[in-house]
């Protein structure tokens, strides 16, 4: 048991480093919110930064001696995040570090203990992030000729090249379009499990969980460029269970395979102006302006009534993999000034009901 395993270093006479490593050992594996396990990304990402922090609680925040991890107190929080602001850390580093923080006191069964940003005095500018994107990440803002430059891919790596075919038609992220069974993947609606209504096409690709912040989800073979891309990809891989990587080399080295031909193509952001993720962003584009009959912000906008964006906010946020509409900012930019003056019009009109007022039960 965890709590035994513990008992054995005395707060006072333990390494509070070696500490902190029996508890790394024990929960570091696990998620904070969900019942899984993180990417090893996430456990060494999470490892480093907490020694990195206990550390720092002397050496930058001048403390005379680091503290036991059980016996870290408010005092310690608040001294850090005076750290970090002095240091200018970006929003998304400080809720990044706070979410870590916020595993290691679930760990020490201290749930609550870590607060909001606001309570240690971070303002929000210092700690909200916008979620939306600000510019055109897409391969046709950076005027790349797509079909041009896949090809000349293609012609060097057809792994990767027939990657790039998946990322641009189903919206991909890099290390999905490596790992995924071009053959293995095609499942008819009926193996899909969603809603008869919901019917686009008789046969979908299936996308499994792995890939960074990634969930299954099912899209649609409901175009010409779709089903060739999958053809493609079914053509380079050696067999029916293949994954479309080289199978002389391990995800690891295909993935880095995969980076070094951008590289070499110019496919960065110093380079053409765009990385291979642009392509994903002209995915999620391409699918919101045919949704919604317009072009999102991103791409400077158009009059589309509030309903109808936010359908196709809700579509190309489930095609990138994520379950709320809000998700797709981060490709298609924020709501026209329009259609946040309207959502701000529709909130003011509800009607104000008291708690004692509601229906029991009601959520």
């Amino acid at each position: 048991m965890p709590t035994e395993i513990l008992s054995r270093y005395r707060p006072g006479k333990a390494d509070p480093l070696q500490v902190l490593d029996v508890l790394l050992e024990l929960f570091n594996t696990q998620h904070t919110a969900l019942d899984k396990t993180v990417s090893h990304k996430t456990r060494q990402e999470r490892a480093d930064f907490l020694r990195r922090f206990f550390r720092d609680l002397k050496v930058k925040a001048n403390f005379a001696t680091v503290p036991d991890p059980r016996n870290l107190g408010d005092r310690h929080i608040r001294a850090i995040v005076a750290v970090w602001r002095e240091e200018r850390l970006a929003p998304a580093t400080i809720q990044t570090y706070l979410s870590f923080l916020r595993g290691l006191a679930l760990w020490l069964s201290k749930p609550g203990f870590i607060r909001s940003p606001a309570y240690y005095g971070l303002s929000p500018n210092e700690y909200q992030r916008d979620e939306n994107a600000q510019r055109d990440k897409s391969w046709t803002a950076a005027s790349i000729d797509i079909d041009a430059v896949v090809e000349q891919v293609i012609a060097f790596d057809r792994y990767v090249g027939a990657s790039l075919g998946l990322i641009r038609t189903f919206g991909l992220r890099r290390k999905e379009s490596v790992m995924i069974r071009p053959h293995l993947c095609v499942v008819p609606f009926e193996a899909t499990g969603l809603p008869p209504g919901e019917r686009q096409a008789d046969n979908y690709v299936r996308i499994k969980e792995g890939a960074k912040g990634g969930r299954r989800r099912f899209v649609p073979l409901d175009s010409e460029q779709r089903i060739a891309a999958l053809e493609f990809a079914q053509a380079v891989v050696p067999g029916e269970e293949a994954h479309l990587g080289d199978p002389r080399h391990s995800l690891k080295h295909n993935l880095r395979r995969f980076d070094y031909v951008m590289a070499k193509f110019g496919i960065t952001a110093d380079g053409l102006g765009a990385t291979a993720h642009g392509l994903r962003h002209e995915a999620m584009i391409d699918h919101y302006t045919t949704k919604a009959g317009g072009t999102p912000p991103v791409r400077g906008g158009g009059d589309v009534p509030p309903e109808e964006d936010a359908a196709a906010r809700l579509s190309a946020a489930r095609l990138a993999g994520h379950n709320r509409a809000r998700a797709a900012g981060a490709y298609l930019g924020g709501l026209l000034p329009r259609q946040a003056a309207l959502k701000d019009q529709a909130k003011d009109s509800l009607p104000c009901t008291s708690d004692a007022e509601k229906s029991p039960g009601g959520h």
